[in-house]
């Protein structure tokens, strides 16, 4: 069962580094919309459309603009850090027990 348990701390830490990636992307992208950077660049464009397709859902759910501020980005965020907390590390507890 060694087996088993290797491969789901290995699927549980690709999927923390993935959470974690786009938690700083979001993070990045919210500080980045305070100054407004320049729409083409390549960069600028990525974080958008990484941060847009996970905020969007959120957005379309219920109104997350309050007095002019988005907080679609404060509850990704704060969603990412409960699948980080709940689901990663429940599937690394399994990994153990099964390794």
């Amino acid at each position: 069962m060694f087996i088993v348990g290797n491969f789901l701390e290995a699927i549980a830490t690709v999927a923390d580094v993935l959470l974690n990636a786009l938690l700083i992307i979001v993070l990045i992208n919210a500080i980045l919309s305070w100054v407004r950077p320049d729409p083409s660049h390549p960069i600028v464009a990525f974080l958008e459309r990484v941060s847009d397709a996970v905020c969007n859902p959120i957005r379309r759910m219920f109104p997350t603009t309050v007095g002019g501020l988005d907080f679609a980005p404060f509850i990704v965020m704060l969603a990412i850090m409960f699948v980080q907390r709940f689901a990663i590390h429940s599937l690394r507890d399994l990994a153990l027990r099964l390794g």
